[in-house]
């Protein structure tokens, strides 16, 4: 039997495991803005057109960078009628709201002194896209100034007004709050979803269980994915990733290797963070020839996780003063053209001349 099965840290793996197998059997629930609404749900035009933007000629072919800086003018100005104009025609244009859209909000008081109004003017856009669109583009800016309590206020006049609330409207709050670990407040915005009569996702699980699996709180991961799995939804990429950082950071790199095994299996695509995760569990237990035999077997499946893993191993054990197993890495690195930077490569030529030197000695 596999170590990993005899360990336990308040965790059963061999419950986890099985949830997995019966996870990926399941359809994956995800939710996407074009499917949830209907065809029809679309444009009606309800914001006046103030016109063309004087400030400066209107581009054949703008761009979402362009309409950013013009709704920030706009917005800096106080001229909300502009704003909505502009978060219209955007996308019309097929230039979609970034994370730039709102950046004339910012932390100060004054700014937000404007938001019942800035709430309005997005109630009024088009029906559909254009005003699904942006209002999760302006909560993810609320969030990103820190302001939790002003993007659940978003949330609930969508809920109230039918604004095409759904689970992705959520995810910049739950994001926020679990960064933070405040999983309290994370678990009553789930209940929120739930009042709304919206059932939570794949990526809202996943922001609880990455943050109980960062500070490595198996048990309570545990439970998360149990309720993903009563709840018939599928695991994926991320929930990976994220088990297996949870078995690292408590010590279980050999339950997070059979973890990795059955996400290839599965046919999930490893993202570089997997195996850093991986690497840097070894590392912490001093494990210096497993982590080169771990990245030297990974090898020549995707060049770009090639580069990450090597790199990423190679530095730290620079950093450790693992010369020997440093350089066995780099000359790997070296026979595979991938790219080592200038410090890596300065410190392969400066030992590798040192090799040299004792030899002709």
């Amino acid at each position: 039997m596999p170590l990993f099965l005899q360990l336990s840290y308040q965790l059963s793996v061999t419950v986890t495991m099985s949830i997995l197998r019966k996870l990926h059997n399941k359809s994956p629930y995800s939710q996407s803005i074009l499917k949830i609404l209907p065809a029809s749900f679309f444009f009606t035009g309800q914001i006046p057109d103030p016109g063309p933007v004087p400030d400066e000629p209107f581009p054949d072919e703008p761009t979402s960078a362009y309409y950013d800086e013009q709704v920030y003018k706009a917005g800096r100005s106080g001229d909300l009628v502009t704003v909505g104009h502009l978060l219209n025609k955007r996308v019309r244009d097929g230039c979609f709201n970034t994370t730039k859209t709102f950046k004339f909000l910012t932390a100060t008081e004054s700014s937000f002194s404007i938001l019942d109004d800035l709430v309005r003017t997005v109630s009024r856009l088009d029906k559909g896209v254009p005003r699904k669109n942006a209002f999760d583009s302006l909560i993810s800016r609320l969030c990103k100034l820190g302001k939790t309590d002003e993007s659940l206020r978003v949330i609930d006049t969508m809920a109230k007004e039918g604004y095409g609330l759904n689970a992705v409207s959520f995810y910049p709050i739950l994001c926020v709050l679990t960064k933070k670990k405040k999983m309290e407040e994370a678990w009553r915005v789930v209940d929120l979803m739930r009042d709304a009569g919206l059932l939570p996702d794949v990526t809202t699980y996943n922001y609880l269980l990455t943050a109980y699996c960062f500070e490595g709180k198996l048990a309570e991961a545990t439970a998360v994915v149990k309720k993903m799995e009563e709840e018939g939804l599928g695991a994926d990429g991320r929930t990976f990733d994220a088990l297996i950082m949870g078995a690292c950071k408590a010590g279980k790199v050999e339950g997070a290797l059979l973890l990795l095994r059955s996400m290839v299996g599965d046919g999930f695509h490893v993202m570089h963070s997997t195996h850093t995760h991986v690497i840097n569990g070894m590392l912490r237990l001093g494990y210096w020839d497993p982590a080169v035999r771990f990245v030297m077997a990974c090898r020549g499946r995707d060049e770009k996780l090639d580069q990450e893993s090597f790199g990423v191993l190679a530095n730290k054990l620079i950093g450790l003063r693992r010369r020997d197993e440093a350089m066995l890495v780099l000359s790997e690195m070296r026979k595979m053209g991938l790219t080592m930077g200038r410090k890596l490569t300065d410190f392969y030529e400066m030992n590798v001349n040192k090799n040299q030197g004792t030899e002709g000695n």
